[in-house]
């Protein structure tokens, strides 16, 4: 996993600044640009990282994540090989990382997709892949509290 340094998720980017930040495009054209943005933001996930156990089913693309307890928050560490599933990835990230696990399973992911106008926007199969990432996270953190 990066140090926490290399990834802004969950520190200097949360889901708050996600919103505000949305909130200034007029148009979807632009905020799927943000969105991959983000992605580009995403720290890079070793290799070795990209293993089977790690992988998420019910996504389209390929996606891993990697998780650690570090002080009684956890730390993701995320990768994709489709830019706009990054993206993704980065709004859960806000959402989710460096939070304590019962932090995580509190949070109305709903209401922040909702809020982002997000599925709507998304093909059924991203959406499910969307779904399938925010589970793993939250499967995750459960096993963790």
């Amino acid at each position: 996993m990066t140090a926490n340094g290399d990834n802004p998720f969950g520190y200097s980017i949360s889901s708050e600044d996600i919103l505000d930040t949305l909130g200034f495009f007029d148009s979807w054209e632009d905020r799927y640009k943000y969105i991959i943005d983000l992605g580009k933001d995403l720290p890079p996930m070793p290799a070795a990282l990209h293993t089977e156990d790690r992988l998420v089913r019910g996504c389209q693309s390929q996606v891993w994540i990697d998780t650690r307890l570090e002080s009684g928050r956890l730390q993701l560490a995320v990768d994709s090989d489709a830019f706009i599933v990054k993206g993704l990835l980065g709004l859960v990230l806000a959402a989710y990382n460096n939070k304590a696990p019962e932090d995580i399973i509190a949070f109305d992911i709903d209401a922040y997709f909702e809020q982002l106008d997000l599925l709507r926007h998304l093909s059924p199969s991203r959406g499910n892949g969307l779904r399938a990432m925010v589970k793993r996270v939250q499967d995750i953190a459960r096993e963790a509290a």
